[in-house]
């Protein structure tokens, strides 16, 4: 068995035929391991994800090059659905859960048939104890956090093998970002489970990651561990530093180009 879990090769999604959201991204995910794309806003990060769990054509897009890889099987002409059934499911950004529905009962939708539920969902509750004091409760009702808590404990529900979590940290307070953080770290240990991690975040995903990508204009520019990204000087400059007016990743070099010519 390969130790690559999944792996794309120079993949390429175009929406409404014409824009071209990533181009010729290449990665590779190993199996247990926590994977980071870091990026700003319109880097792709989000697009490459939903290409991975098969959801792109809702936004009329489509795999125009390239491929993905799952299990050392092709999965870029598949549906979300058979996607799902392999074992990899999406925690999409913006908290979304059904909410007039209960806590408990979101979680009942979200289960995989074959799976069972109520042991599931019991390990969810002992994740994320804040979920079970409010399983009666309409989703409606719960804060942002509990909103994303209980999308991931969603995604749990599909017994995943490989868990895609999509902005993490949006629009919520770091300290309860930290936690979540946490959680996500146990549920991989506990669970044997694969992560990829889409965060802006760069200083934490760094934390936990054991690989990461800097996506910039639907392109990886830049990959390596959580040690290589933290010393490269362009990276920790913009995604690390902190100050001063936010650029990207190719202004900052043409800025050290610049500066090296006519210093």
């Amino acid at each position: 068995m390969s130790d690559i879990l999944l792996r794309t090769e120079k993949l390429e999604v175009t929406y409404q035929r014409v824009i071209t959201a990533v181009q010729g991204v290449s990665l590779e995910v190993r199996r247990g391991s926590l994977v980071a794309i870091l990026g700003t806003n319109g880097a792709g990060k989000t697009t490459l994800l939903r290409a991975i769990s098969g959801f792109i054509g809702l936004d009329d897009a489509e795999v125009t090059e390239g491929a993905i890889h799952y299990q050392g099987e092709r999965i870029d002409r598949e549906p979300p659905h058979r996607i799902t059934a392999r074992g990899i499911v999406l925690v999409p950004e913006r908290n979304k859960v059904f909410e007039n529905l209960t806590v408990a009962e979101n979680l009942e939708a979200a289960h995989r048939p074959g799976a069972e539920r109520g042991r599931l969902a019991e390990r969810i509750y002992e994740f994320f104890p804040r979920l079970a004091e409010l399983r009666r409760r309409e989703s409606g009702l719960l804060s942002g956090g509990e909103r994303q808590t209980l999308a991931i404990g969603s995604a749990l529900m599909c017994s995943p093998h490989l868990l895609l979590v999509d902005e993490l940290s949006q629009g919520l307070a770091p300290l309860l970002v930290e936690q979540l953080m946490e959680r996500v770290q146990a549920i991989r240990r506990e669970l044997a489970m694969t992560v990829v991690l889409v965060e802006q975040n760069a200083r934490l995903a760094l934390d936990v990651a054991d690989y990461g990508y800097v996506m910039e204009n639907g392109r990886v520019v830049f990959d390596g561990t959580p040690q290589r990204l933290r010393a490269h000087a362009d990276v920790a400059e913009f995604y690390l530093g902190g100050a001063g007016a936010r650029r990207s990743y190719r202004d900052v070099k043409q800025y050290r180009r610049t500066r090296r010519w006519y210093g």
